[in-house]
């Protein structure tokens, strides 16, 4: 589960063809990278495949089944989570609270179920325990009373990721999860993610910038030049392609 498949997308914005017929595949249980210059059509993609972008052509295919078009709640329902390039944190909730947040189908949601409280506190006990577990798997059993609004960046970082994670997905996007965050942590963030997809067999697809860092910890590297998918391979093969080299290293 979480086989990713992308078929000739294109996007338009006015005169802007931000995918030009991209095509990528993303296999189940991977960690793999898309890269590329800024302006390439990487977050477009990601927001093409998770729902807040509708295609102009193409499909997207999640484990055999045609998710094009659908909904961010369909595509979240379905198994795929994503967290964002900035997060967005509650400020005033606790990191543990944060998690919570994010949790599925609460039945102290329902009007009638919440006035009956054996209905909602076995569930409520549980998602705690989840999100307790995710934080110690994610190194943040420490910050886990903290108020957000006092977390490092490279920490809310990692509470995006937690709270992806409670949706219990099997694909995950995640738009550069270790920008701006000070290498020691970035590595520490990666090698999280490997734990995860060697616990859980989760898959990743990631944008990411950081090679110098990525490159240690990714099966897969897909290089975007232009809206168009231009490599896609292991990540040796892929960084010394010509046309990588030419468009996106600068070299």
């Amino acid at each position: 589960m979480g086989n990713l498949q992308v078929k000739g997308v294109k996007k338009a914005f006015g005169n802007l063809r931000a995918l030009d017929g991209t095509t990528l595949n993303v296999d189940e249980k991977t960690v793999t990278i898309l890269i590329g210059p800024n302006g390439s059509g990487k977050t477009t993609l990601l927001n093409v495949i998770t729902g807040f972008l509708k295609p102009d052509e193409g499909k997207v295919l999640f484990d055999q089944s045609d998710i094009t078009g659908r909904s961010p709640q369909e595509i979240y329902e379905i198994g795929i989570a994503r967290t964002f390039q900035i997060p967005a944190m509650f400020s005033k909730l606790t990191t543990l609270e944060n998690l919570l947040v994010a949790a599925k189908n609460h039945p102290g949601e329902s009007l009638t179920k919440s006035l009956v409280k054996r209905l909602w506190a076995k569930y409520e006990k549980d998602t705690i325990e989840k999100a307790s577990k995710i934080l110690d798997l994610l190194g943040m059993s420490e910050q886990l009373d903290k108020p957000a609004s006092l977390l490092s960046g490279g920490q809310m970082k990692l509470v995006e990721i937690g709270r992806a994670l409670m949706s219990d997905a099997n694909l995950y996007l995640l738009d550069e999860p270790v920008s701006g965050v000070n290498p020691t942590l970035a590595h520490e963030i990666f090698g999280r993610i490997l734990n995860l997809r060697e616990q859980y067999g989760i898959t990743f697809l990631i944008i990411e910038h950081r090679l110098d860092i990525a490159l240690k910890y990714v099966d897969y590297v897909n290089a975007m030049v232009s809206g168009k998918l231009i490599a896609a391979g292991h990540p040796k093969d892929v960084i010394n392609d010509p046309r990588v080299i030419e468009a996106y290293l600068g070299a």
